[in-house]
């Protein structure tokens, strides 16, 4: 019971946490109309690439959805550069959670991670090795959950770690810079290309979480 109502504050805590960086980026967009903002955090320079590249980082160790940030970027700094820095900033957040989880161990990570998420992806990992490790990342559930989970993994290697953490997001941080592209220059093609890309992306992800769930022994 005590559990319960401890998960219960903490769903609602991240909604609000949500909501108010939800509430930042629509403010930023709105204060940007004439790209003042944009321009001034290019004029920056590095700074403005390392406080980006920071901010990324932070927002993919989190349960908080990282697709607003990842638009911001896109409309501070262009559609390649804006894309390529998210990438980085997720590729790098893996990296830190991959140490944290080795350091601190699976009990610190436990209250943050679903025993049925951790079953899923220790069953694609445990049957496919690194196949089933990219796998997981396909399936439909948050990065930093499968980054915590596949990180206190003892039989997961660094290497296999990082390639396929770097590899599944592709895909779906392009699809979402097509419909960016789409929506900001009114270009129908894009927007559907791709809308299409990132739907594609999400029944692939369902499907493999559908044909992969373990079978359970009725008699345990």
């Amino acid at each position: 019971m005590k559990d319960q109502k401890l998960n219960k504050k903490n769903y609602i805590v991240l909604f609000l946490i949500m909501v108010i960086f939800t509430v930042l980026i629509v403010l930023f967009f709105y204060l940007d109309r004439e790209n003042r903002l944009s321009s001034l955090i290019q004029n920056w320079g590095l700074r403005g690439i390392f406080l980006s590249l920071l901010l990324m980082t932070a927002l993919c160790m989190t349960p908080i959805p990282s697709e607003g940030l990842v638009i911001l970027l896109l409309k501070v700094f262009g559609i390649f550069a804006g894309t390529l820095y998210a990438w980085i900033g997720s590729i790098l957040s893996s990296l830190i959670i991959f140490y944290l989880a080795r350091y601190f161990g699976k009990s610190f990570f436990q209250k943050l991670i679903t025993p049925q998420r951790f079953e899923t992806v220790d069953h694609w990992i445990r049957e496919k090795g690194s196949l089933g490790l990219l796998i997981a990342r396909l399936l439909p559930i948050p990065a930093f959950a499968v980054n915590y989970i596949a990180g206190v993994m003892p039989s997961v290697k660094l290497w296999p770690y990082i390639w396929t953490a770097a590899l599944s997001i592709i895909p779906y941080y392009i699809g979402t810079a097509l419909v960016y592209v789409g929506i900001v220059q009114s270009t129908w093609i894009w927007l559907a290309v791709g809308g299409t890309a990132i739907l594609a992306f999400w029944g692939i992800s369902y499907s493999l979480n559908k044909r992969g769930k373990p079978v359970h022994n009725p008699l345990h």
